[in-house]
């Protein structure tokens, strides 16, 4: 086998670089419109032993950090993006967006 050489792929002058447009923006960006992206509704977290664990079967309860009444968290992606309400819909259940999380730390009340 021969030895494969590293070819430096030269750098575009700033004269070949071409602004995007705002309809070209626009066309990328309903490309993007959709995209799946995972939404995870958390309710509450606990920590508990191997053993504890271990010990749980059916009917076994864990007892969450959050308590009645209180906002849900909203992740889009991993990233926390809301607060919200369970609530009923039909025969599921939902959540109702009460607080937008705009930046980080900063809300805006739905």
């Amino acid at each position: 086998m021969s030895p494969v050489e590293a070819q430096k792929i030269p750098e575009p002058a700033p004269q070949d670089l071409t602004v995007v447009g705002r309809a070209e923006s626009a066309a990328t960006l309903d490309a993007l419109l959709d995209v799946s992206m995972p939404i995870v509704i958390e309710i509450g977290r606990a920590q508990m032993t191997v053993q504890e664990v271990l010990q749980l079967g059916a009917g076994s309860v864990i007892q969450l950090d959050r308590i009645v009444g209180e906002p849900v968290d909203i992740y889009v992606s991993d990233r926390r993006l809301a607060q919200g309400e369970v609530v009923v819909v039909g025969e599921y259940f939902g959540v109702r967006i009460t607080r937008v999380l705009v930046n980080q730390g900063v809300e805006s009340a739905a």
